[in-house]
This record gives structure tokens, C-alpha cells and sequence, in this order.
């Protein structure tokens, strides 16, 4: 009987832990196809590199928040919307170069990108695959900056808001936000995730 019941609790904790890791990865997929990031790549990791990137940044954010001014458009209007200005992103980054007399091309485009687990402000994004709007400065080996377009929760550099929780709550479930501001919860439970991804990728190269 004691093999018998050791058998059934073992069974029992098996269903719950696979339960447990269905729902995360529901949740983290969900999440991955929910949101719009903003990714821009420095020249190099020169101290003037790196402040042109943020100059770069400030600038862009700032067309984007005319450009995005629907706060009711979908993520697909967003994506759209985007596309549609890409030269235009190109042209805004660029003005910052000439006016710093920077010599470098800036290449604008939406893509398809693996990111790692990266901390804004309060909440954490999971590591995965997201739709980014990408800008590259120059040769692109510096360090990147990034933020979430959408939902809305880029902040340019160090302005204090007090919308994000709002943000968060009307555009996230209730599992997305925990997922998002209690990372440590999901930590095991997200690197078994990335273990079997990794794995069903390296079966499909072989």
C-alpha cells in the first residue's frame, strides 16, 4: 500500500507541476504576442556612442508619441502604423546624428527578435520572442536600449509618471501581471519553458 500511495502522490504532484507549467507557458506566450518593444543599438560602447543613442531615443519617442496618439488602436494598428513610418523613424534618428556630427547610418525596421529577461522600472519581461521595432546606429556592437511601445509604457529619459500601474491593469490580465511583477514566482517554471523551447528547436536542426 505505501508504494501504492507513493505512486498516487507522485502522479498527483506530476499533474499539478505539468498544470502549473501549461498555464505559464499559456501566459508567456499570450505576453510574447501582446506587446510591441523598442529596440535601439549603439554605434559602440564609447562614452559619446552611448550618449548618442539616448539622444536618438529621446527623439524617437518623442515622434512616436504623436505618431501613436490613438490610445485605443490595437496592437496590429500599432504594427501598421509603424511599418507605414519606418522611413520616417529612419529620417527623425538621422536628424540627430547631423546635428552631432555624427558620420553613421541608422537602419529602422519592424522585426521578429529574441530577447533576455529585462527589468523596466517595476515590472520584468520575460525572455522570449517578441515583434520589436529595431533602430541600429551605425555598426551596432554597443550596448541597446530598450522599453515597451506597446502598451505605452516608454518614458523618456527619467520622467516621472504615474500611469504605468494604470497601463498595466487595463491592458494585462491578471496572470500577465503577475508574471510581470512577481518574476521570482515563475522563475523555475520559465527556465523549464526555455529548456523545452531550446530543445524543440535543436530536434528541428538536426
Amino acid at each position: 500500500m505505501k508504494k501504492l500511495e507513493v505512486a498516487l502522490l507522485l502522479g498527483m504532484a506530476g499533474t499539478i507541476c505539468c498544470s502549473g507549467l501549461w498555464q505559464t507557458a499559456q501566459t508567456h506566450r499570450h505576453l510574447e504576442e501582446s506587446v510591441l518593444r523598442l529596440h535601439i543599438l549603439a554605434n559602440s560602447d564609447s562614452i559619446d556612442d552611448q550618449a548618442l543613442k539616448l539622444k536618438v531615443r529621446d527623439k524617437v519617442l518623442a515622434y512616436a508619441n504623436t505618431l501613436f496618439s490613438d490610445s485605443d488602436a490595437t496592437l496590429e494598428e500599432t504594427e501598421n502604423l509603424v511599418c507605414a513610418h519606418l522611413s520616417d523613424l529612419e529620417t527623425v534618428a538621422r536628424s540627430v546624428l547631423v546635428e552631432e556630427g555624427a558620420q553613421y547610418d541608422v537602419d529602422a525596421r519592424l522585426v521578429t527578435m529574441e530577447f533576455d529577461a529585462r527589468t523596466y522600472g517595476e515590472i520584468t519581461m520575460p525572455a522570449g520572442e517578441y515583434e520589436a521595432l529595431r533602430i541600429t546606429i551605425g555598426e551596432a556592437k554597443g550596448q541597446n536600449w530598450w522599453c515597451v511601445m506597446y502598451p505605452s509604457l516608454c518614458v523618456p529619459s527619467a520622467v516621472e509618471t504615474d500611469t504605468e500601474d494604470s497601463i498595466e491593469e487595463t491592458y494585462f490580465a491578471k496572470e500577465e501581471q503577475a508574471l510581470l511583477k512577481h518574476p521570482e514566482q515563475y522563475q523555475v517554471k520559465l527556465k523549464c519553458l526555455e529548456w523545452i523551447k531550446k530543445w524543440f528547436s535543436d530536434e528541428k536542426s538536426e
